[in-house]
């Protein structure tokens, strides 16, 4: 696990640079997109040099983590409107290919196991974008769930539901109560994964995350059991990291040409 400590507009660069290599290397990857406010700033500069300097997502095909069950694609909170809104419709990816869980499929379960059998047929996510929520959850893995669960129906902590009341006019009763989402054994597969977290609010999660031991009352924890992890915090987020001297130093020495 590599963590990053650095400005916020750092950071969304550092992502987006990690995207831009990958998609000018291999025209054809699978990105695993998240929603939220932490990759809002990876989105627009990823548009930007879209705009800017033809990068493009024309063959890249990208799954996103979670959807809320019951909101139709068109209600503007679902997440397969928000991800078309910040970013699918902002750059040139084909028609459907974009992917996310059916949140309003008659037969929910079934519709999980099809969604990981979408993301292997397509080979697998080479890079996953992740945030992190204030209890640990990652994706709509909130405390508790299994470290190797799979792509299913989640009920959402009443904390998750205050935490994204703010895109619910702050009305917390109008959030959904339940979610399909990538389990964490479905996460773990891809080959690449990129955590964003900014502000103090996280700092807690951080700190657990990184130091703390393996466990399900901290979901993203599991992330230390992955081979090839990038952890992105401003110093706000890494406030309560004990050894934040450290990853600063090994940031600044890192080798020249050295890729995260």
């Amino acid at each position: 696990m590599e963590v990053i400590i650095a400005p916020e507009p750092e950071l969304s660069t550092l992502v987006a640079d990690a995207i831009e290599t990958l998609v000018r290397e291999d025209p054809s990857p699978v990105l695993g997109l998240a929603t939220g406010s932490s990759p809002l700033s990876v989105y627009d500069e990823l548009t930007k040099r879209h705009e800017q300097e033809g990068l493009s997502f024309a063959e890249v095909r990208a799954f996103m983590l979670d959807e809320y069950v019951g909101l139709p694609a068109s209600h503007p909170q679902s997440y397969h409107n928000v991800i078309d809104t910040e970013f699918a419709s902002r750059v040139d990816f084909a028609t459907g290919a974009v992917q996310g869980p059916d949140g309003t499929a008659e037969d929910l379960s079934a519709a999980s196991a099809e969604y990981d059998h979408a993301i292997a047929e397509a080979g697998g996510v080479d890079l996953q974008i992740l945030g992190i929520g204030t209890d640990g959850h990652l994706a709509f893995n909130e405390p508790g769930s299994s470290l190797s669960s799979r792509t299913r129906v989640k009920t959402l902590a009443r904390q998750t539901r205050i935490d994204n009341a703010r895109f619910f006019d702050d009305d917390v009763d109008a959030v959904p109560q339940h979610c399909l989402t990538q389990g964490l054994g479905t996460i773990l597969e891809a080959r690449h994964l990129m955590l964003i977290a900014t502000g103090g609010h996280k700092a807690e999660a951080v700190h657990q995350m990184v130091e703390g031991p393996v466990s399900s009352m901290w979901p993203a924890t599991v992330l230390q059991m992955h081979p090839h992890v990038t952890i992105l915090v401003d110093d706000a987020a890494a406030s309560r990291l004990q050894l934040g001297d450290y990853y600063r130093h090994i940031y600044a020495s890192k080798l020249e040409g050295q890729r995260l």
